[in-house]
């Protein structure tokens, strides 16, 4: 079980036969009044997501998500392909169920797979990708004290705002959970 005054994000739970991913979390002590806590949650085989105030006492059963270790091999497409490790099984998997977690993520990557009762929702990428800059326009000498970003295109096709000096064919390192830059590789 899994009480609502402990929610953490990532935390998943099954709430009136759905399960719910907890994206923000606030818990809330007006000056009249009880506590509550104010979330934001995820259906994570849906996708939706929804605020919604709970009680701190509210209880839920938590949601077993089984994450499991798979490479990305490509995509046609249509269907994403992973493949398992240790048993070499390949795993096709709807576009519209990864894409935009795929966005970071270019082939023969490992990422986890993620499943509910064996029913896969969707994928996490790894949080830190190393990828080349394939399209930028030149920076020029001087401009780097402002702090000034410019936008870049990296070797998956993801658009990505880099420091001034950053130039075609610069590895660069990216957060996958929030698309910045953190620096050359």
């Amino acid at each position: 079980m899994i009480v609502a005054g402990d929610f953490k994000n990532g935390a998943t739970f099954e709430m009136d036969g759905q399960v719910y991913q907890v994206i923000e979390f606030q818990h809330v002590k007006p000056g009249k009044g009880a506590a509550f806590v104010r979330t934001k949650i995820k259906n994570v085989i849906t996708g939706a997501i929804i605020e919604r105030t709970f009680n701190p006492t509210d209880k839920f059963e938590k949601a077993q998500i089984s994450r499991r270790d798979m490479e990305y091999l490509y995509n046609d497409g249509d269907l994403a392909y992973f493949m398992d490790t240790e048993t070499y099984e390949q795993l096709p998997l709807n576009m519209s169920q990864v894409k935009d977690s795929l966005v970071f993520v270019k082939e023969n990557t490992v990422c986890k797979v993620l499943s509910y009762k064996d029913n896969v929702f969707g994928i996490e990428p790894p949080m830190f990708v190393e990828l080349e800059v394939t399209e930028t326009e030149p920076g020029f000498k001087g401009d780097t004290a402002t702090g000034a970003t410019k936008p870049a295109i990296v070797e998956t096709g993801a658009q990505v705002k880099v420091p001034l000096f950053i130039n075609i064919g610069d590895k660069i390192q990216i957060d996958t959970r929030t698309g910045e830059y953190l620096g050359r590789a």
